[in-house]
């Protein structure tokens, strides 16, 4: 699955077509009782000057018969998780953006404390902080964002989940995910 437009660059990246879906906003498909829609989001489409609005890019709701899971992508606050919430109601899970954020640039990253309101607004008790940790791209401290991101959330009365990079989560067991790791990293 992939957001309209994507398609031109992993055909570019020799990823065959036969294994590229686009998908529009708002657009469902469904492999093996899982259905996976495209949402909004809100950033920028691209990496260059001339190509901002060159591509869609997404969210995503995933469901099947035991879960709902919303996956922020790379965005921005913004009305897109009451559209979301709208349309498919609570979720029972939510991997959110809350990391490479600056004031100079507030439509296509989230603070922490937004991402967390996202996570109220899309009716969640169990959130994950994505998008932190890997490369800096903004100035905060790389640890800033999910210390945050935890104390707000926790302040919140949500459970937030916080798995070593790579570790495959249990969505059944998310107490088994507590561990706030990164903080024994000198």
């Amino acid at each position: 699955m992939s957001p309209w437009g994507v398609e031109n660059h992993l055909e570019r990246w020799k990823v065959d077509t036969k294994k590229i879906q686009n998908m529009a906003w708002w657009e469902e498909t469904e492999i093996d009782g899982l259905t996976i829609g495209c949402t909004p989001a809100r950033h920028y489409s691209g990496r260059s000057l001339d190509g901002q609005s060159a591509t869609f890019w997404a969210s995503w709701v995933f469901r099947d018969e035991n879960h709902q899971v919303y996956e922020s992508g790379d965005s921005g606050y913004g009305e897109q998780f009451r559209q979301v919430h709208d349309r498919y109601g609570d979720f029972d899970f939510v991997l959110i953006d809350c990391a490479q954020y600056d004031v100079t640039w507030p439509e296509v990253h989230m603070f922490p404390e937004e991402a967390i309101a996202a996570v109220e607004i899309l009716g969640a008790d169990t959130a994950m902080p994505v998008h932190w940790g890997a490369f800096s791209l903004a100035y905060h401290a790389w640890d800033d964002s999910v210390e945050r991101f935890v104390a707000a959330g926790e302040e919140s009365g949500l459970q937030i989940v916080t798995p070593k990079i790579g570790e495959t989560l249990k969505l059944n067991e998310p107490g088994d995910y507590q561990e706030r790791w990164w903080r024994d990293i000198p």
